[in-house]
């Protein structure tokens, strides 16, 4: 336990976890890996749901699926040996009766659970062989002296070797210690425009230790006033988080771009289109960017066929006319390979050297690879996470192009950063999704960027016209594709797996791939999935490109990187598996020519109101904003974010879409705390980011 001298000279974000009763050095080690270091780590690892155990319900008014706490006399006890042995305890409370059931259970366990023993039970109410039965319940003996309690539990986040007992009883010290010695109070109180909210030291003990007759609903959907205290001060910590990473990156120069122009002239020059107006206007806004002294870190956002690619060019043109070398880096070989095509297009004709590195190459040629980075002579390296090996080393690194940022762990994008950071000089970032991010999410998540968004498709790009089928008529659906392939187009059928599983019950790509050669003999079909080798996949998507092939059947490896104007159809099976984010960039694979393009989403009855939700939407849009936002009401913040591989924060009580009405006051509040107090700031982001996590702003 903390002596009362050292409370008196440490706050509570300077004592750490081993100072609590029960907080050995193993129990420290598994705490540590849920973030709990200090007793302050301990108060903000907030309850994710709640059970109320403050109230004994009779036996009699017990209804299927509900999580109830009753009291019973045990009537008689027996080890059964059926399929599994397990210990069958059967109890009355003179309302009805109900059987407890043990898988594992020990012999003391069950001597204990003899006939008149009186018992308090928490579990849900399931049907059984005999009646309704709880099947290993936590539960207590009753005395006369016992008495309920009066909050609801919480049940934490938790790992192995950490139960909820262990969180709550560490729970219960460092709320105890919060009593006696309070906590900073990092908001001015009463709160402008929220004077109703309670103190940080009152919400803390109200969310952990809810007192008997809360409505739960409010807790869970953070309606009660002291859920908004705490979701208020998380999004002000987060928004100054975000500023002061704008501000940290101002610290360090990056190197000053400033070409003639003539190279990005030779460039426009030869491309067989002109930049569409959205195209310009981003590209001037990145053009100013790396102009200045220091780095940029912008976020290219542009709908599927927008155009990206080459604004990342138009880009790449300005730092290598500047005598600096650029690394483009995608998730994928196969989207690699596609920027390389491109890339070796446009720019070696003017004289500029492209390099190639990859996971694939053999070691004579990833040798000449990196010498050729490291030496200066390649000027543009395009590759995947090989970019950022250890042993690459870049000659002068200025500008780094990372594509589908969201499928980078934050750490590997952080490694590429460094290839050309020193310790003044940090390299200009273009980070691209084809994943458009709600402006929502974008104004808060990515706040300490700049965005720049590509809102325009090129001329001539016809929408994709979207129809959902049912599984029934699966047939109907290939001769479909027959006829497009008999009028000289392409197609796509994809599936969500390669091998059949019975639990999903989706179509194995390879039997659909046979059943397809049968059904259209004249055909030529193709076949690619995650789990062929590099080479293999390679060669297929080279002649599905060239039109050796007419039909395309492959898993969702497809969903970026390939681009083949002749191929109008796709069809996505198992449509109501997929996220309307990959539905949507499954469809945009089409759509990239001149002719009408169609997408038939088939489905497998019965849907859910979720999967009915997405295909009503795939079928009414194709803006990929639009898609985006209603993709974020469907599944939250922080899957479409990915924050788990990005390195943004995960909030612990916000939630970007239920909060948003709060992102004004949030936005005064983080500006009053900087300016008038900021004494304040480092306490407030330390204390719901973490120093680590702070660091991950400047990728």
């Amino acid at each position: 336990m903390v002596s009362s001298e050292e409370l008196t000279t440490k706050a509570l974000e300077q004592l750490p976890v081993t100072r609590l009763k029960g907080v050995g050095e193993k129990v420290a080690a598994r705490l540590e890996s849920l973030g709990l270091l200090t007793v302050q780590d301990v108060l903000f690892h907030l309850p994710s749901r709640y059970q109320d155990r403050t109230q004994v319900r009779k036996i009699g008014s017990l209804c299927l699926g509900d999580e109830v706490l009753i009291e019973l006399t045990v009537d008689a006890a027996d080890v059964v040996f059926r399929r599994r042995r397990s210990l069958l305890c059967k109890g009355s409370d003179g309302t009805g009766s109900i059987t407890l059931r043990f898988f594992h259970f020990s012999q003391k366990q069950a001597d204990s659970l003899k006939r008149g023993v009186k018992l308090r039970c928490f579990a849900e109410v399931r049907r059984g062989p005999a009646g309704f039965e709880m099947v290993h319940p936590e539960y207590t003996f009753v005395s006369d002296s016992s008495s309920l309690s009066d909050a609801l539990t919480p049940f934490y986040r938790s790992t192995d070797g950490v139960n909820q007992l262990t969180l709550r009883k560490l729970t219960d010290q460092a709320l105890a210690l919060l009593a006696v010695h309070g906590i900073n109070e990092c908001l001015p109180h009463p709160l402008p425009g929220n004077d109703e909210l309670p103190k940080l030291s009152k919400a803390l003990q109200f969310i952990h230790r809810p007192p008997a007759g809360v409505d739960i609903d409010s807790l869970i959907e953070a309606s009660h006033p002291a859920c908004k205290r705490l979701i208020l001060e998380e999004l002000v910590a987060h928004r100054i988080g975000m500023q002061l990473q704008r501000l940290r990156r101002r610290e360090k120069r990056a190197p000053v771009v400033s070409p003639s122009g003539e190279l990005l002239q030779q460039f426009l020059d030869s491309l067989p289109y002109s930049l569409t107006g959205a195209q310009a206007r981003v590209s001037e806004e990145i053009r100013a960017s790396i102009k200045s002294s220091n780095p940029m870190l912008r976020l290219l956002q542009g709908d599927v066929g927008a155009g990206k690619t080459v604004v990342a060019a138009y880009a790449a043109a300005l730092a290598v006319e500047s005598g600096m070398q650029v690394a483009l880096m995608a998730p994928t070989e196969i989207l690699a390979e596609q920027h390389l095509l491109n890339f070796s297009e446009w720019f070696e004709p003017l004289g500029v050297r492209i390099g190639w590195l990859s996971g694939k190459l053999r070691q004579s040629q990833r040798r000449d690879a990196i010498e050729s980075i490291a030496l200066g002579n390649t000027r543009i390296a395009v590759g995947t996470h090989a970019l950022f090996q250890q042993d690459v080393e870049f000659h002068q690194l200025g500008l780094v192009i990372v594509d589908e940022q969201h499928r980078f762990g934050v750490h590997q994008r952080m490694a590429l950063r460094n290839k050309g950071a020193t310790d003044e000089f940090v390299p200009h970032q273009l980070i691209m999704t084809a994943t458009p991010i709600p402006r929502t999410l974008a104004m808060t998540a990515y706040a300490d960027l700049d965005v720049s968004v590509i809102d325009e498709l090129p001329p001539g790009r016809k929408p994709v016209v979207t129809v959902a089928i049912d599984a029934s008529r699966r047939q109907q659906v290939a001769d479909r594709i027959a006829e497009a392939i008999r009028e000289g187009r392409q197609a796509y059928w994809v599936c969500t797996l390669i091998e059949e599983s019975e639990v999903l019950q989706a179509q194995a790509a390879q039997d659909t791939a046979e059943w397809l050669t049968e059904c259209m003999q004249d055909a030529t079909v193709g076949l690619i999935h995650g789990r062929q080798k590099a080479d293999e996949k390679d060669k297929v998507m080279a002649q599905f490109k060239d039109g050796q092939l007419d039909l395309l059947v492959a898993t969702t490896v497809i969903e970026v990187g390939v681009d083949v104007p002749n191929a109008s159809l796709m069809v996505i099976d198992n449509a109501e598996r997929l996220g309307l984010s990959q539905l949507h960039q499954l469809r945009g694979r089409v759509g990239r020519g001149q002719q009408q393009s169609n997408c038939i989403l088939v489905c497998h009855a019965p849907l859910s109101e979720t999967a009915r939700s997405r295909i009503a939407i795939m079928r009414e849009t194709n803006d990929g904003f639009v898609i985006a936002e209603k993709d974020l009401h469907l599944r939250g913040a922080g899957d479409v974010l990915g924050t788990r591989q990005t390195g943004h924060t995960e909030f612990r009580v916000a939630d970007l879409v239920r909060d948003s009405y709060l992102l004004d006051n949030v936005a005064e509040l983080a500006n009053l705390i900087v300016a008038d107090h900021p004494q304040l700031v480092s306490q407030l982001t330390e204390r719901w980011i973490g120093r680590e996590r702070r660091e991950y702003g400047a990728v």
